[in-house]
C-alpha cells in the first residue's frame, strides 16, 4: 500500500483546495482585451500604404523611407536600432547581420541597396589609433603582405574577417583574382571592391623551358600555368571535352574565366598538338554528338540533320557553305574538328 490512512485523509482535504485556489486565481487575472493585442500586432506588422521600392542607402534611410520600401514596422525599427548600436552598412550583404530582416527581405531589397561612398570601401580620412567612423581610402598594395590593420582601415574586412582572411593567405597563398574569392571571409562585393587596387605577386614564367601541351594536360599540370587558376582549370578541361580538343592556343580566350590580362600571359606557357583532336563524322554523327559541340549553334544543327536526311551527307566543307548551312566564318572555324565519311546514305534521326 502506497499511502496510509492518515495520508489518505490530507489529501481529500488539499486537493479541494487547490483546486479552488487555482479557480480564483483565474477570474481575479484579467483577461486582454483582443481589440488591444489586435492593434499591437498590426502596429508591429504595418507596412506602408503604397510600396514603392527605389534606390536606398541603409545607412540614412528613415523609418518612412523603410516602410515605403515594403518593410513592417518591426523590421524598420529593427534596422534603425541597429544603426544606433553603432553599426554601419559596408556592403549589401552586411543588411543580412541586421536582426529582424529575412533573407527574403534581403534579396527583394538588394537590387536596390545603394551604399554611400561614406561607409563603403572608397573612404575619406582615417586617423591611426582612434576609433574607425570612416575608413581610409584604398591605395594598390600586395596581397601577399598587406596587414589585417590595412584591411580593416579600408573598411573592406572586420576585425576578425581581417585576422581570418592573413592566416588563409599565410597557408594557401593568393595568386590571382580567382584564389582571393575562393576565401571563405571575402564577399563578392568586397572582392569586387578591392579589384582595382590588388596587386600580386609575380610567379616565374618559363615560356621556352616548359611548356604545356593544352590537350594532353590534366589538371595538375594546368594549374601549374601562372594565370590560370583552380576554377578555370575546370572551365577548361570542360571546355576541352566538348571542342575535341584545341587546335589553336588562341581559342582558349574562349573559355569563360581566362581574363584578357591572364590570357598574354598563359600564351607564353603553352602550345597545342593539333593531333590530339577529337573529329566527327558529319555524315554519321548522331544529333546528340553534334549538338553538344560550342561551334555548332541550334540552328545549324538543325539544317545539318534536315539537309542530311535529305542528301545523304556531304564530301567537303565547302558545299556546307554552298547549301547556306554555315557562313564560312562558321565553317572555317569548324573545319579542324570534321571528316566526312563516304557512302553515308540518309540519317537515322
Amino acid at each position: 500500500m502506497f499511502f496510509s490512512e492518515r495520508e489518505i485523509r490530507a489529501l481529500a482535504v488539499f486537493l479541494p483546495l487547490a483546486a479552488l485556489l487555482v479557480a480564483g486565481v483565474l477570474l481575479v487575472r484579467p483577461k486582454a482585451d483582443p481589440e488591444v493585442a489586435r492593434q499591437v500586432e498590426q502596429h508591429m506588422q504595418s507596412r506602408a500604404d503604397t510600396v514603392r521600392l527605389a534606390p536606398f542607402d541603409p545607412n540614412t534611410a528613415d523609418r518612412d523611407e523603410l516602410l515605403r520600401l515594403g518593410l513592417t514596422n518591426f523590421e524598420a525599427v529593427s534596422l534603425l536600432k541597429y544603426r544606433a548600436a553603432g553599426k554601419i552598412f559596408r556592403i549589401p550583404e552586411d543588411l543580412t547581420l541586421c536582426y529582424g530582416i529575412s533573407d527574403s527581405t534581403y534579396r527583394r531589397l538588394e537590387p536596390y541597396i545603394r551604399i554611400g561612398r561614406k561607409y563603403a570601401i572608397a573612404p575619406k580620412s582615417y586617423r591611426t589609433g582612434r576609433p574607425l567612423p570612416e575608413p581610409m581610402a584604398p591605395e594598390r598594395f600586395r596581397i601577399d603582405t598587406v596587414s589585417a590593420r590595412y584591411l580593416r582601415a579600408i573598411g573592406a574586412l572586420s576585425k576578425r574577417q581581417a585576422e581570418a582572411f592573413i592566416r588563409w593567405r599565410d597557408l594557401h597563398g593568393i595568386r590571382d583574382m580567382e584564389e582571393l574569392r575562393e576565401c571563405y571571409v571575402v564577399s563578392d562585393s568586397v572582392a569586387d571592391a578591392l579589384e582595382p587596387y590588388v596587386l600580386f605577386p609575380e610567379r616565374e614564367v618559363h615560356p621556352v623551358e616548359e611548356p604545356v601541351e593544352l590537350n594532353r594536360a590534366d589538371s595538375a599540370t594546368l594549374r601549374s600555368v601562372v594565370g590560370i587558376g583552380e576554377k578555370t582549370v575546370g572551365a577548361i578541361l570542360e571546355y576541352r571535352h566538348r571542342l575535341g580538343g584545341f587546335y589553336r592556343c588562341e581559342q582558349l580566350a574562349e573559355v569563360r574565366g581566362v581574363t584578357e590580362r591572364n590570357y598574354e600571359k598563359i600564351l607564353k606557357q603553352i602550345y597545342c598538338d593539333s593531333c590530339e583532336i577529337r573529329k566527327i563524322d558529319i555524315n554519321f554523327a548522331d544529333q546528340k554528338t553534334l549538338s553538344r559541340h560550342p561551334y555548332i549553334a541550334p540552328v545549324t544543327l538543325r539544317k545539318i540533320l534536315k539537309r542530311r536526311q535529305l542528301k545523304g551527307g556531304w564530301s567537303t566543307a565547302e558545299e556546307l557553305i554552298d547549301e547556306h548551312i554555315m557562313t564560312r566564318e562558321e565553317a572555317a572555324r569548324l573545319a579542324p574538328y570534321l571528316v566526312f565519311g563516304q557512302g553515308g546514305g540518309p540519317s537515322d534521326e
